[in-house]
């Protein structure tokens, strides 16, 4: 039974962990625009503890430890995450990428424009993760360190998936402001990235579970390995629902509810002749000109962050 607490609890809190934050995040970024302002305002005070959390966390090696390490770069991460979906934080792009860019220009264009609308996002990211690795080097317990180097690397991986082409986009996740982002992804079949993807994470996966089973039951590391394990098999879930005959929004129907109060649901984006919209709906039907053609969503150009509205 020990046993059981002691390696089962890991994995229990960072499904809850990764269940609750996404959907929270899903509908404070459902509400109105006027919203906003008092979103970023109470997330960011959270932000501070978060990172004094993440730095002092990492100098004890204990079981609770690791379960601050990872809880504060969730908050973290929430944080990075509630910047962009608000508007707050994207790129110079800030419209929809020219109908049939990807045909008539060329991939690389077409990868350029993405990058374009998202750039200042992921320099962001990437100063974070910076300012993380920094802040904890040499420390004895790099759970938090680890917990968001490896969200934004499954996120990157996610974004070129999306933008190389999978059967299932999950265009409800978008807010209604950045809808012009499904211009950058691409219905297809399969993409030459995603099995690469896939199977490296995998391996990165067994590799934590080995060494979570090597380390000492309720220590720091195997606390912390088996964290960061659980995140990253969640991680791969996501990249499987891509491809999956599956409709993974429905996990989070509490979190649609913002929109759904709002109208935002229930809409077809532009371009697209069937799109599952609503998260009661059974299953994935996809788009088979789409699926056939590989064409980009198209959609219109989002308003400038304006938490005035």
């Amino acid at each position: 039974m020990t046993a059981l607490v002691l390696y089962g609890a890991p994995v229990l809190f960072a499904l809850l962990a990764w269940w609750f934050s996404t959907g929270a995040i899903l509908y404070l970024d459902g509400l109105p625009k006027r919203t906003f302002r008092w979103t970023m305002f109470f997330v960011t005070l959270a932000l501070v503890p978060a990172i004094y959390g993440l730095v002092n966390s990492s100098q004890v090696t204990t079981g609770g430890a690791a379960y601050a390490g990872f809880a504060s770069a969730l908050i973290i991460w929430a944080w990075l995450e509630l910047s962009f979906l608000t508007g707050l934080v994207t790129g110079p792009r800030r419209e929809a990428c020219p109908d049939n860019c990807a045909e008539v220009r060329g991939g690389v264009r077409h990868f350029l424009h993405a990058v374009q609308a998202i750039l200042y996002h992921e320099i962001a990211v990437a100063a974070f993760a910076g300012a993380a690795v920094a802040l904890t080097w040499g420390q004895p317990n790099q759970t938090g360190t680890w917990t968001i180097l490896l969200l934004w690397a499954m996120r990157l991986s996610a974004k070129l998936n999306l933008h190389f082409g999978v059967p299932n986009l999950s265009e409800e996740f978008l807010p209604p402001h950045l809808a012009y982002l499904g211009s950058y992804l691409r219905r297809r079949p399969m993409n030459l990235f995603f099995p690469v993807s896939v199977t490296a994470s995998t391996a990165i996966l067994a590799l934590l579970l080995v060494s979570a089973g090597r380390a000492v039951p309720g220590s720091a590391e195997a606390t912390g390995l088996l964290l960061v394990a659980s995140l990253m098999l969640l991680a791969i879930l996501e990249h499987w629902f891509m491809v999956l005959p599956v409709h993974a929004a429905a996990l989070w129907r509490w979190g649609f509810r913002s929109r759904e109060q709002a109208g935002a649901l229930g809409a077809k984006i532009p371009g697209e002749q069937v799109v599952l919209r609503g998260v009661a709906a059974t299953g994935f039907v996809p788009d088979i000109n789409n699926l056939i053609g590989g064409k980009s969503l198209t959609a219109t150009a989002p308003p400038s962050f304006d938490s005035t509205q």
